[in-house]
């Protein structure tokens, strides 16, 4: 038994020529298509990249108690599992943040891993002068990494000069594994590119598929905030995203080829998937993170050949996820699951399309919880400006980069074992501040939003439907204890998990909530336009000791005015204050306040 997993990185599906797009060119995800089954609701878990890929290898949603970090401990990995078992495991990737703190445990559990230099913000240039950058459309990376900004640059200079794409790269260490390996048995090949993620830099051959007039400053790595470039910026970017997907297809048709070459689908299985989506303005959003984990985030492109079953050209309706990969992947190559591990093998869903879940939740750390039925998906914000009480459960304090200051780390509390722990005990660390680490979200700017994917798949219109939110909040508490979830994200929810929710108790927990009006500042004013989401969205953002400061400062400018009705124009001057280290910073913060709720 063989299997081969090619994993791209922020796959929008809705750019795939199998899920409906018709005007990118992906020749060889259609025939993909073709041969395999394709997934029509495959959700992800957690998010973003690592939280992502903690999932791939336990087979556990991670985001309820753990923002990005790397395996820890007591985690039980799949490619381990299966290198204890005597598969052997091999990882081949460009994706930069396994070789960081927060991401250093992963490439370890392969039998054998290898890493391509070179993309995104990648700390691998050698140069100590500063890189020729061009005029260029500005994005919040200049402000909030300008090392990542630097970087990037100066690796871009050496894969043109030399025109070895790290893509590429990946691509062909991925087939010389197969070509050496074609006549084995019992492996596994994870060929991972962090392509089509931004920026979106590729060779011109690709670039020129796509007749693009766009004549501003340079634009290929979108800021993560709502869309406030032109028109033409837009489509320029989403050009641009489709001549890097392009690219991608190109060498998924190599790995195609190859296996149609040496008759592989007779006894390997196939996986092809990504780790999350990417938004190119949709409901006028860039990127991740920052905004609700949308259906362009969590609904993503999977595919799956299954040589036992030997389904192909055929889709699959099934709620799926993430957590279900390694799961497959144990109970293909016949190797016990772990007791810890809740996603499900996808075999039955191959033959039969019968179900393995009635509801799937995911989300990003100490932003939405989100859980959707196939047809009806409902964000659960938090239930106080705050977003407390939040808490990191771990044995690994690193973020993404760099460890857990002492500061945070000043007031541990050692707690559990948990569940899923393996008897190991574990730091509980209090999350102090609004936001999460790696998002930027304090999802109480938004309040709850329950959607119909039948009548509104694009999530335009939340619907206002008590009775239904009272179904997915009861089918909610069911998941969360299911996965263990800590006590206190029920509290910072505003549910209560001893009780079964109805249409009146939704409204009445509406009438407890705290909104624009619960303030006496927003009372001595009028507010018009977006000041009344600046105004809450700010407030989300700032530190708890900032709040009398933050009230004070507008009473201070609106007195310096005179003005009666308080304006987006007000808040230039108070962002300017709280983020006079980064002003450009400000019109991000405002641009994003803006368009809340």
């Amino acid at each position: 038994m063989r299997a081969i997993m090619v994993m791209f990185d922020s796959l929008n599906r809705r750019l795939l020529e199998p899920y409906g797009c018709d005007w990118t060119q992906t020749p060889n995800f259609k025939r993909l298509a073709e041969k395999t089954a394709a997934f029509d609701n495959f959700y992800v878990g957690s998010l973003p990249c690592m939280p992502a890929r903690r999932d791939i290898h336990t087979g556990r949603y991670s985001f309820l108690h753990r923002s990005w970090g790397p395996l820890e401990p007591f985690d039980n990995s799949m490619p381990r599992i299966l290198k204890e078992n005597g598969i052997y495991t091999r990882l081949i990737s460009d994706h930069g943040h396994y070789w960081e703190d927060g991401g250093c445990t992963y490439h370890t559990m392969y039998s054998s891993w290898e890493c391509v230099r070179g993309q995104e913000a990648d700390p691998w240039s050698w140069r100590t002068d500063e890189p020729e950058i061009p005029k260029h459309v500005p994005t919040m990376r200049e402000f909030t990494h300008p090392e990542w900004w630097r970087d990037n640059w100066c690796n871009r200079e050496i894969i043109h000069k030399k025109n070895e794409w790290p893509q590429n790269l990946v691509f062909d260490k991925g087939l010389e594994f197969l070509e050496t390996n074609k006549d084995q048995d019992n492996w596994f090949v994870q060929i991972e590119t962090f392509d089509p993620h931004e920026p979106f830099d590729v060779p011109e051959e690709f670039a020129q598929l796509y007749e693009d007039d766009y004549s501003g400053d340079h634009f290929d790595w979108p800021p993560y905030a709502p869309v406030s470039e032109s028109r033409e910026a837009v489509e320029h970017i989403r050009k641009r995203y489709a001549s890097l997907l392009t690219m991608c297809d190109g060498n998924l048709g190599r790995v195609l080829d190859f296996m149609d070459e040496h008759d592989m689908w007779k006894d390997t299985m196939l996986i092809v998937n990504t780790d999350h989506g990417f938004m190119l303005g949709e409901k006028d959003w860039w990127a991740k993170s920052v905004m609700p984990c949308y259906n362009e985030l969590a609904n993503t492109p999977f595919f799956m050949w299954d040589p036992r079953v030997k389904v192909q050209g055929e889709r699959r309706k099934a709620l799926c996820q993430t957590i279900d990969i390694p799961a497959s992947l144990l109970e293909f190559f016949r190797v016990k699951r772990p007791d810890e591990m809740m996603g499900k093998p996808l075999v039955q869903v191959m033959k039969e399309d019968e179900p393995v879940r009635d509801y799937a939740i995911f989300g990003f750390h100490g932003s939405f919880v989100n859980i959707t039925d196939g047809e009806f998906l409902y964000m659960r914000a938090s239930s106080s400006v705050s977003n407390q009480p939040l808490n990191e459960y771990t044995l690994m304090p690193t973020h993404q980069q760099g460890f857990f200051s002492p500061k945070e780390l000043k007031e541990v509390e050692i707690c559990g074992p948990l569940p899923f722990t393996r008897g190991c005990k574990v730091m509980k660390i209090k999350n102090q501040s609004r936001l999460a680490n790696a998002t930027f979200c304090n999802s109480f700017q938004y309040g709850n939003m329950l959607f119909d994917l039948k009548r509104d798949p694009e999530q335009l219109s939340p619907v206002d439907d008590p009775a239904m939110e009272a179904v997915m909040v009861n089918a909610l508490i069911r998941k969360l204890k299911e996965s263990d979830a800590p006590k206190e994200q029920f509290e910072r929810l505003g549910i209560d998990p001893d009780v079964v929710y109805d249409e009146k108790r939704i409204v009445e927990d509406r009438q407890r909530s705290v909104t624009f009006d619960s303030f006496e500042i927003t009372k001595k004013y009028r507010w018009l336009g977006e000041a009344k989401n600046i105004f809450i969205g700010m407030l989300s953002l700032l530190a708890e000791n900032q709040t009398d400061e933050y009230f004070s400062s507008i009473e201070k400018v609106m007195e310096e005015s005179g003005d009666e009705c308080v304006e987006r124009k007000h808040f230039e001057q108070i962002a300017k204050k709280f983020y006079s280290d980064q002003e450009g910073k400000v019109f991000y913060f405002l641009n994003k306040l803006a368009r809340i709720r």
